[in-house]
């Protein structure tokens, strides 16, 4: 299997309403720093991106975070990243989290949680990368997300062998912390395999 290195996160600056969001985001950020994969996310320390990479390094994982200047101080840096990128809008931190990742996992968030999944899907969807991501459906939190994916190629706008075909790979929702790391190692192992 093909194990990544470095794993981007994307989630809320928020908690959330259900306590399994917190736990869901403390788990994986154990497995990413058990499995010795770096944490890239967004750089703040406040809700679920402050839970995982406080998580990573209590088990002494590595924690990149990116966060634009006109964040730094809404969201609260997490000053104790081993590295921490300031860049100067949300479109260089964006580029950052992509262009440092193996792989992409997505807890549940907010508006700019949806939009950098949304990024990385449409540019798998273009065939601009190969990279696996992996919607991580606590609670059934990305259901309608999902929904709307099949909504869109039953309508013509996406290609049904995207979401369901060979293709399909890049895209992967699971309800469980713990298959986010094999179903990734799976991903770039087919994708190794492939080319």
């Amino acid at each position: 299997m093909t194990k990544p290195q470095a794993v981007t996160v994307y989630c809320g600056s928020r908690s959330g309403n259900h306590p399994a969001y917190e736990k869901a985001a403390e788990e994986l950020g154990h497995h990413l720093a058990n499995a010795d994969v770096r944490l890239v996310y967004g750089g703040g320390s406040i809700g679920l991106m402050g839970v995982v990479a406080r998580a990573v390094h209590a088990s002494g994982g590595q924690v990149t975070g990116v966060i634009p200047e006109a964040l730094a101080q809404l969201e609260i840096k997490y000053e104790d990243a081993d590295e921490l990128i300031i860049t100067e809008n949300m479109h260089q931190r964006r580029w950052e989290m992509y262009h440092r990742a193996d792989a992409f996992v997505v807890l549940p968030g907010g508006v700019g949680t949806l939009e950098e999944a949304i990024e990385i899907l449409s540019w798998s969807y273009l065939k601009l990368h190969t990279k696996p991501m992996i919607l991580l459906d606590i609670e059934q939190y990305w259901s309608p997300f999902n929904s709307l994916l099949v909504h869109c190629a039953e309508e013509g706008f996406v290609s049904k062998s995207f979401l369901d075909g060979p293709e399909s790979t890049s895209l992967t929702t699971c309800d469980k912390v713990s298959e986010v790391l094999p179903l990734i190692e799976q991903a770039l192992t087919y994708q190794d395999l492939s080319s």
